[in-house]
């Protein structure tokens, strides 16, 4: 997190001050606009070091259930990163020495993903503490809405607007047009013996507390993790 090298800063600074344009960047946002988003499911290794280099932007991790994550991922043929994910020796030396054996012992196509999964949500739980990014579950915002916005909205200091409620029923432009809001609809794309096997993955990190067989989550998990990393 430390690390302030101009080849890293410099590019992630164009991003979070908006002056990044490009057609993919500008995707969804207002011609005219007074705040900015930044969504990306690819940072979160960076959470660490974003909160370290760029102060007081807050940060919202969004967690679902890794069973959903990973069939979706599956089932839209993405290619997995993990080797070059494990390649990494400072994040192997700060936070997978434990488990790096598993890691590379995987094989099947799920089990990757599962990794994956597992790494990108285990190393930032360990890097903040309680209440210093914002938490929030997939499943949670599916299933009680406006408590999960309300709460949302307090952590980055605005006032609840109502009208959010009313655009929760429009799909975003990234949403496919087959697919509705589900918290298990991921149930009847992984079999038993690979939702035994996940609870395993899981339990190498602790995530297990998090999330298990059922659909979950159960925040306490994420907490006590959180808590251990400080």
């Amino acid at each position: 997190p430390g690390d302030r090298r101009g080849e890293f800063l410099e590019p992630v600074r164009e991003a979070v001050t908006g002056r990044l344009r490009s057609g993919w960047a500008d995707r969804g946002g207002a011609i005219v606009a007074r705040r900015r988003l930044v969504k990306d499911i690819r940072a979160n290794l960076l959470l660490g070091w974003l909160a370290k280099n760029f102060p007081g932007m807050p940060i919202v991790l969004l967690m679902r259930h890794p069973c959903a994550v990973v069939s979706s991922r599956l089932a839209l043929g993405w290619r997995d990163n993990l080797d070059e994910t494990i390649a990494q020796g400072d994040l192997v030396e700060d936070h997978l020495l434990p488990v790096e054996g598993h890691i590379r012992a995987a094989r099947d196509p799920f089990e990757r993903h599962l990794f994956l999964w597992c790494i990108d949500n285990y190393v930032p739980l360990k890097q903040f503490r309680p209440g210093a990014i914002h938490l929030c579950f997939y499943e949670d915002l599916v299933r009680n809405p406006e408590q999960e916005l309300r709460r949302l909205f307090t952590f980055i200091g605005r006032g609840f607007d109502e009208a959010v409620l009313g655009k929760l029923g429009r799909p975003s432009p990234t949403s496919r047009r087959d697919e509705r809001p589900s918290v298990d609809g991921w149930r009847g794309r992984v079999d038993g013996e690979r939702l035994e096997r996940s609870a395993e993955i899981l339990g190498l990190f602790g995530l297990d507390g998090i999330y298990g067989p059922e659909t979950g989550p159960d925040p306490t998990g994420a907490l006590a993790l959180m808590g251990a990393g400080t």
